[in-house]
């Protein structure tokens, strides 16, 4: 059912008239992108598709066809379906503190992020895979370079970096300027990626649960191996809202409100459940503290 609605999404945009695509293969690519993200109990194949079909409404609530090329179309969808593939469930400080092989191999630099692009151009390069084999090796690259640039915008060690050069950019923001295009880019890649708080209640409530149990089987870990644990992942520390709080106030809703200012029409659709959703885990935190008085 997912991976008919993300085929769906392809074809709906005109990618797949446009770029000639064989709807074969962009099946078939699919299936194997399906395939290579684990089962974790967050980064898995439903967080991949969350994060892209995020990425589609926006295009569309935001009518971004207006604004960028289909092939930038392409390079934003097709970068939020490889963002996490084959995500091992635990983080990029883990990796570097453990001195896992993904951190020798990627010398600490973005271990998770490189490997999922290494992977999804791994996932190209077969060719019953490869939806890009119609385009010119120029356009090729095009492609590459901008999927490699959005998912490794994903890491989250780079949110003030990427966050303040859009501030900068987004008063005078020009649609023909290439870097404030990238710019932009990487942002909205990031909103889809950490966008589950948009979300009606019953769908986002369960996406904390299943962080938390990620973060939890990590510090459980780091505890075990006698490495570092970071408290926001700590079980004898986090609650599910102070894990929200903090997160929704400080990096959801500045973002989003960034990307509203360009886009007005996000406010009502994007903004206003994060608003919603703050003030309903300060009302639960306020609870769980009067209950922990008694």
């Amino acid at each position: 059912q997912m991976l008919s609605c993300l085929e769906h999404m392809y074809h709906d945009l005109g990618l797949v008239k446009d770029f000639s695509i064989n709807p074969i293969t962009l099946k078939r690519w699919l299936l194997c992108i399906h395939d290579n993200y684990k089962n974790n109990p967050f980064h898995n194949f439903r967080h991949c598709f969350c994060v892209t079909q995020m990425m589609y409404s926006m295009i569309c609530l935001c009518s971004l066809q207006e604004k960028f090329s289909q092939l930038d179309i392409l390079i934003l969808m097709t970068a939020a379906v490889c963002h996490d593939l084959d995500h091992p469930g635990f983080n990029n400080t883990y990796q570097i503190n453990a001195r896992t092989e993904l951190a020798v191999r990627y010398n600490d630099i973005s271990p998770l992020e490189n490997h999922h692009c290494a992977v999804a151009f791994q996932i190209f390069s077969q060719p019953d895979c490869n939806i890009f084999s119609n385009f010119d090796p120029e356009t090729f690259k095009q492609i590459r370079q901008g999927t490699i640039t959005l998912i490794l915008a994903t890491d989250m060690a780079r949110h003030g970096e990427i966050l303040d050069s859009f501030k900068q950019k987004v008063d005078g923001f020009d649609y023909a300027d290439e870097e404030h295009m990238t710019c932009l880019k990487m942002v909205l890649i990031k909103c889809c990626d950490i966008s589950n708080e948009v979300r009606p209640m019953e769908v986002a409530e369960p996406w904390v649960d299943c962080l938390l149990e990620e973060y939890f089987m990590q510090s459980d870990r780091e505890k075990a191996e006698g490495l570092p644990v970071a408290p926001f992942m700590d079980r004898e520390k986090v609650t599910k809202p102070t894990a929200q709080i903090g997160f929704i106030k400080f990096v959801l809703i500045p973002m989003f409100e960034t990307v509203m200012k360009l886009f007005p029409q996000i406010e009502e659709a994007m903004v206003q459940p994060l608003r919603e959703s703050r003030d309903r885990y300060e009302e639960l935190k306020q609870i769980d503290d009067a209950m922990n008085e008694v």
